[in-house]
């Protein structure tokens, strides 16, 4: 052996490192040394750079390992990983079944301790009682016989539960069940708190309901009484009209202007409803209405300390001396005493008229108007909106006159009727 170390290497060391150096050659021959150029163009360098074996070789190794170490990922990615997750479940399962396993022995073990004890107590009576009938001592051995038959039962139960995978135990989920049992029986306490507090407020609820109920009634009717004082003024002289009154407090709910409430919408419940509720809608519907005919209605005089001169009806003409139809109401005056509106409106007229001289009508709504006559001068114009006790114009003499005074005509669809019940509130 020394000789041939002697004859072909120079010394031992060179023999050790034999295999080593022959490697080496093998990868200088793979990856040879080189020598590449970079051009700085811009500023006219070039440089030199020189790539060893060994540089050459460490790339190599490198790029291969990182290749072997992203196949190797893919491949834990796309098989182990399923397969892993494929483990995990089974392992959970059979976690779970354990659970069910131990749940289900420690259901076995009550009931063992339970027929065991009902066991010793029966042997116990057979045994020392001596005023046992034959028909209790019958009885008490049938028990007897029950108990390790059900007791023999267990046995079997408990071999199978730990020698056969496919075990179905006799009382599946008994814990769960007694779980889910306790869970619903809080449930069903909480829910009968919430309803007991549910009913209490609702009691709360409606004796509130039933005082405002009550309430707005009383004071419905009360309004309603004084609204319906003031309309039986003149009830009789809408009747000669033929104006009903339920249609005539329907129609004012209806209509509505700048200057008025707007239109009330009558509340409308289920037949079902309480008929308290009922009589409460249909006297805030009557109440709504008799409110807006009170301020719809051209009721009152539209001069102050109003005196009536002459009235509405038959009458000696003051120039012809025979009779002739009045159609309106003179009222005493001056040249130059304000006239006001009696109730809102939009003015419909403004000018002379045959035999009335200057004039103004208002349009009140609901049919109703309301002219002017005689009047010295105009302090509104066509179009405009009035308020009850608005300056409409003077008083005076102008057209078919004798002298100074108010001529005051309240039409109902432009027919004049009248209107004494209307000016005395």
């Amino acid at each position: 052996m020394l000789n041939f170390i002697a004859r072909y290497f120079t010394s031992l060391w060179s023999f050790i490192t034999w295999p080593f150096r022959a490697c080496w050659k093998i990868i200088v021959k793979i990856f040879p040394p080189r020598e590449f150029t970079v051009m700085d163009t811009p500023r006219g360098n070039v440089y030199s750079f020189n790539q060893s074996s060994f540089w050459r070789f460490t790339k190599f190794i490198g790029k291969v390992g990182l290749i072997l170490w992203a196949s190797w990922s893919t491949y834990v990615f796309v098989y182990h990983r399923p397969m892993l997750q494929k483990r995990t479940m089974q392992l959970q399962q059979e976690r779970e079944r354990h659970d069910r396993q131990l749940i289900d022995l420690q259901v076995y073990l009550t009931k063992f301790n339970d027929l065991t004890h009902n066991l010793n107590v029966i042997d116990d009576k057979i045994l020392n009682s001596k005023k046992l009938s034959d028909a209790e001592r019958e009885q008490l051995t049938n028990s007897r016989v029950k108990i390790w038959g059900e007791l023999d039962f267990l046995k079997t139960r408990v071999s199978e539960l730990f020698a056969d995978r496919d075990y179905s135990p006799e009382y599946t989920k008994m814990a769960d069940l007694s779980v889910a049992y306790d869970m619903v029986r809080a449930e069903n306490d909480t829910i009968k708190q919430q309803n007991e507090q549910i009913i209490e407020t609702m009691t709360i609820i409606s004796e509130a309901d039933t005082e405002i109920v009550n309430a707005v009634t009383t004071l419905t009717s009360e309004h309603t009484q004084e609204l319906r004082q003031k309309l039986n003024k003149i009830s009789s002289t809408l009747l000669s009209l033929g104006i009903q009154e339920q249609s005539l407090i329907q129609n004012a709910n209806k209509y509505s202007n700048p200057i008025v409430n707007t239109i009330f919408t009558p509340i409308k419940f289920d037949a079902k409803i309480d008929n308290k509720y009922k009589k409460l809608a249909n006297d805030l519907e009557m109440w709504a209405g008799l409110a807006k005919l009170s301020q719809v209605l051209p009721l009152g005089a539209p001069v102050k300390n109003a005196r009536v001169t002459s009235s509405f009806g038959m009458r000696n003409d003051p120039f012809t001396k025979k009779p002739k139809q009045h159609k309106g109401i003179d009222f005493a005056g001056k040249i130059g005493t304000e006239l006001s509106a009696v109730a809102p409106g939009r003015v419909i007229s403004v000018g002379e008229r045959s035999g009335y001289g200057l004039t103004v009508e208002v349009d009140h709504g609901l049919g109703f108007s309301t002219l002017y006559a005689h009047l010295s001068k105009v302090l509104v114009s066509r179009g405009d909106w009035v308020r009850p006790g608005t300056i409409i114009g003077l008083g005076g003499s102008s057209g078919r006159s004798t002298g100074a005074h108010l001529h005051y005509e309240i039409k109902y669809k432009g027919n004049q009727f009248n209107p004494a019940k209307f000016v005395k509130e």
